[in-house]
C-alpha cells in the first residue's frame, strides 16, 4: 500500500522528478537563510541582495495567484481540509510572501 503511494508520488507530474516540486522547496531555503541573517549586523547586509529577495517575493506572489497548480497526495488533503480553493497555488504564494517580508525587514534594518 505505502509502496504504491510512494510510486504514485514519484511518478506524478508534480512529483520529486519535476521542477514543480523542487522550485518551491529551494525557495524556502532562501527564506530560511534570510531569517538566519536576522542576527547579522545590518552593515553586513547587501542592498542588492535584499532588493532582489524582496522584488522576487512581491512579483512571484502575484504570479502564484494566477497560475493553476498541480496538487498531489497529502498536500491536496491538507489544502482541502483547511478550506482553500484549489485554483490558487498557496504553497508557492506563501513562500514568496515570506521572501518579500524577510527582504523588507532586512532592508528596514539596513536603512536605519
Amino acid at each position: 500500500m505505502a509502496s504504491s503511494k510512494l510510486q504514485a508520488l514519484w511518478n506524478h507530474p508534480a512529483g520529486p522528478k519535476t521542477i514543480h516540486f523542487w522550485a518551491p522547496t529551494f525557495k524556502w531555503g532562501i527564506s530560511i537563510a534570510n531569517v538566519a541573517d536576522f542576527t547579522k549586523p545590518p552593515e553586513k547586509l547587501s542592498y542588492p541582495q535584499q532588493i532582489a529577495v524582496t522584488c522576487t517575493g512581491v512579483i512571484w506572489s502575484r504570479y502564484s495567484t494566477v497560475i493553476t497548480p498541480i496538487w498531489f497526495g497529502l498536500l491536496l488533503i491538507v489544502v482541502h481540509f483547511l478550506g482553500f480553493k484549489m485554483q490558487k497555488n498557496w504553497n508557492l504564494f506563501s513562500v514568496n510572501i515570506v521572501m518579500a517580508g524577510t527582504g523588507l525587514y532586512q532592508l528596514a534594518r539596513k536603512i536605519q
